[in-house]
C-alpha cells in the first residue's frame, strides 16, 4: 500500500482549498474587494492601452481588436493569464486558418461561415485545446462576418497579429504587477 493520496483524494483535496478561497474573497471587507478590482481593473487599462497605442504605432487595420484581446486575457496571475494567452492565441491561429481557408474553398457565404465555425471548434478540440475552441469561432466570426477592405488572407494575418500584440503586453503588464503586488506585500524579500 502505497502511503500517497489517491488522484480522487488529490482532487478532493484541491476543490476543498479552491471552495476556500472563494469564500475568502467573498467575505472579504468590500474595501479590500474594492481594492482588489481597481487593481486588477487598472491591470486591464494598462496592457489595453500599450496594445492599442502599439496597435496604432504599427499602423495595423483595427487596433482595437488587440486591446479587446488584452482585457480578454488578463487576469489575476501570471500563469493564469499565460493560460488564457495560450488558447487565445491558439483559438485565433485555428480560427484564422479556418476562416481563411473555408472561404478559399467556399466563397464568401453564411454556409461557408457555418462550415467554418464547425471546423474550426473541432479543430480546437482535436488538438486537445477545447478550451480555445470558443475563441477559434470568435476569430472565425470577426474574420469571416466584420466588413473588411483588401485581402481577405490580409485580414486574417492581421487580425492574429492584433491578437498577438494584445497578448504580448497583457503577459508584460501583469508580469510587473505581480513584482510589483509581491514587493508591496514582502518589502523584506
Amino acid at each position: 500500500m502505497s502511503d500517497q493520496p489517491s488522484l480522487r483524494e488529490n482532487l478532493r483535496r484541491l476543490v476543498d482549498v479552491q471552495q476556500g478561497m472563494a469564500f475568502v474573497y467573498r467575505h472579504l471587507p468590500w474595501t479590500h474587494r474594492l481594492v482588489q478590482g481597481l487593481w486588477f481593473a487598472l491591470q486591464a487599462l494598462l496592457a489595453a492601452s500599450v496594445a492599442y497605442g502599439l496597435g496604432l504605432l504599427l499602423h495595423t487595420q483595427q487596433a482595437f481588436w488587440a486591446a479587446i484581446t488584452a482585457i480578454a486575457v488578463t487576469q489575476q496571475t501570471y500563469l493564469d493569464t499565460r493560460s488564457s494567452s495560450r488558447d487565445q492565441l491558439i483559438g485565433a491561429l485555428v480560427g484564422g486558418v479556418a476562416g481563411f481557408g473555408t472561404t478559399l474553398l467556399l466563397g464568401e457565404q453564411y454556409s461557408a461561415y457555418a462550415v467554418a465555425i464547425v471546423v474550426a471548434i473541432t479543430g480546437c478540440w482535436l488538438l486537445g485545446v477545447g478550451s480555445a475552441g470558443r475563441l477559434s469561432g470568435t476569430t472565425t466570426t470577426i474574420i469571416m462576418l466584420v466588413p473588411h477592405t483588401g485581402s481577405f488572407w490580409l485580414i486574417a494575418l492581421t487580425r492574429v497579429g492584433e491578437v498577438a500584440l494584445g497578448i504580448v503586453c497583457s503577459l508584460a503588464v501583469v508580469m510587473l504587477a505581480e513584482r510589483v503586488q509581491r514587493r508591496w506585500v514582502h518589502p523584506g524579500d
